[in-house]
């Protein structure tokens, strides 16, 4: 193996981005184990000893979770142990359970070779620690993380309340339901689907250091959204919810109009609609339901209105519109 190679992979945990702010190399669990410098570490015991000396993060697939959770990693040319203390941040002092373990089963991990020992058929194995890797990411990345930043994440878990995204090396935050859009949506699964790579911006973190995060400011204001559209054309929408006064349709992920009451339409379904006006001064648009049914269509792709990694101040509302709806980060 060339040994400037794996030097190179090493150096590069911290880059700068153009403003100088220093970005993570912490991936998302998922994302490192398909790259050439992991393979090449994990073709033999004479590499893994190399990632050893060099302290390289490295990421292979959980084969088990044991009865005193302690997890079997594939290592290709052996295996790897890491020990239930050494498994995640928290697990010590019980802020972490032993599930977040058990799920791994199955599932890339990261983590670094803490040593070598031999089993009892004479096979030597790794030990291995997550917990390392968990802890150098939280001191050279998550602790400069400062609200009204914008990051990469991976969709870990979805509930009802929200999702649980990945932010590197299998460190979790929250993304709240309500702050996903603008426009109410009844499950985060209507927008991500689990593994999918998003952007957020922090938007608090607590005395344990956990973060929680929005997403709806970078899907762009009303009058942005509303740009997209004219009236006099028959667009696609999705109901969202049926009121006494009118119908929500969704338009986009931060844009709804309203609707007469149409007989038969329910929430959830797809429908066909009629833009008859649009008025920013009232933050309204005005919709005809042309027809409404069921469909199963994948969620289309997210589309973001900045590239910025920094956000101190958005206004959904137009200027013109007396009601101000804004986020400070």
């Amino acid at each position: 193996m060339n040994i400037k190679t794996l030097r190179t992979h090493i150096n590069k945990q911290h880059i700068k981005n153009k403003g100088g702010k220093t970005m993570s190399n912490f991936k998302p669990e998922g994302q490192l184990i398909s790259e050439k410098s992991n393979k090449e570490f994990l073709s033999s015991l004479s590499s893994l000893k190399e990632a050893y000396h060099l302290g390289a993060v490295l990421e292979s697939r959980v084969l088990l979770c044991d009865r005193d959770h302690n997890l079997k990693v594939d290592l290709g040319c052996t295996y790897g142990i890491i020990p239930h203390n050494e498994g995640a941040l928290g697990i010590d002092d019980g802020s972490v359970r032993d599930i977040a373990l058990i799920s791994r089963v199955n599932k890339p991990v990261m983590f670094k070779i803490t040593g070598f020992d031999t089993d009892e058929d004479g096979n030597e194995y790794a030990l291995l620690s997550r917990k390392a890797v968990q802890s150098d990411c939280m001191r050279d990345y998550v602790s400069h993380l400062r609200p009204g930043d914008v990051i990469k994440a991976r969709v870990a878990h979805m509930e009802n309340f929200g999702v649980f995204l990945d932010i590197g090396a299998g460190i979790n935050g929250l993304l709240p339901i309500d702050s996903i859009s603008v426009s109410r949506i009844p499950h985060p699964s209507v927008r991500f689907s689990a593994g999918q790579m998003i952007k957020v911006i922090v938007k608090s973190s607590d005395e344990h250091g956990r973060l929680t995060f929005s997403h709806k400011e970078l899907l762009g204001t009303w009058e942005q959204n509303a740009g997209e559209f004219t009236p006099g054309e028959t667009v696609p929408g999705i109901v969202r919810s049926i009121e006494s006064y009118g119908i929500f349709v969704e338009l986009a992920p931060n844009l709804a109009g309203l609707a007469e009451y149409a007989p038969g339409v329910q929430a959830g379904s797809h429908a066909g609609v009629y833009i008859k006006s649009i008025v920013p001064e009232r933050m309204k648009i005005k919709l005809i339901i042309v027809d409404s049914f069921d469909a199963e269509y994948p969620n289309p792709q997210i589309k973001y209105y900045t590239d910025s990694d920094h956000i101190d101040h958005w206004v959904y509302s137009p200027d013109k519109c007396p009601k101000i709806i804004e986020s400070v980060f």
